[in-house]
């Protein structure tokens, strides 16, 4: 399988739950056992938007997975062994904010294998034709719309943009439209 999860957009106690399961009991609202994505992830990849979100907290948790290939679901004392596929994203300078404390180094050289940079969207505006097309098929039928062409004025002026938000909010933009 492939799990995908911002990870920036969830409550660090919520975020530990998420990714590791918790037994029942283990918290206020744990009213049943509930698997965590490491392990609906099982043999496939789980990809973590926005990793530098994180807290030290469930960074050191991630590195044991990684390490150690097992983690402890919250409120539980058994181990889960796992085999999954980890993928990370950021916007943020993770070297920065090792340099700062604020991000494992041990983490950060264990996910730092293999570094894919991609430009901001304002420096690649040559893809903007294939983006704004791949998101018209995508809410088009979400929103019973039809859209025949792009205006290429449209298209000229998404190039001029800045794109502060960059892919996001193109996104967000053609969701709209």
């Amino acid at each position: 399988p492939f799990i995908a999860l911002n990870a920036g957009s969830i409550p660090a106690d919520l975020l530990e739950s998420q990714l590791f399961g918790h037994v029942k009991g283990s918290y206020t609202g744990a009213h049943a056992d509930k698997d965590g994505l490491f392990k609906l992830a099982h043999q496939g990849s789980l990809f973590l938007d926005e990793i530098g979100n994180i807290n030290t907290e469930i960074q050191a948790k991630l590195l044991r997975v990684i390490q150690e290939k097992e983690f402890m679901p919250v409120g539980s004392n058994k181990t889960v062994s796992v085999d999954v596929r980890l993928i990370c994203a950021t916007n943020a300078d993770l070297e920065k904010m090792v340099a700062e404390g604020q991000f494992r180094e041990d983490l950060y050289y264990r996910l730092n294998v293999i570094q894919v940079d991609l430009p901001e969207l304002r420096r690649r505006t040559g893809d903007l034709p294939l983006l704004v097309n791949h998101f018209i098929g995508k809410y088009e039928a979400a929103n019973g719309k039809k859209i025949e062409r792009v205006d290429p004025e449209f298209l000229e002026a998404l190039e001029t943009y800045r794109w502060p938000g960059n892919v996001r909010e193109l996104e967000n933009l053609m969701e709209r439209a």
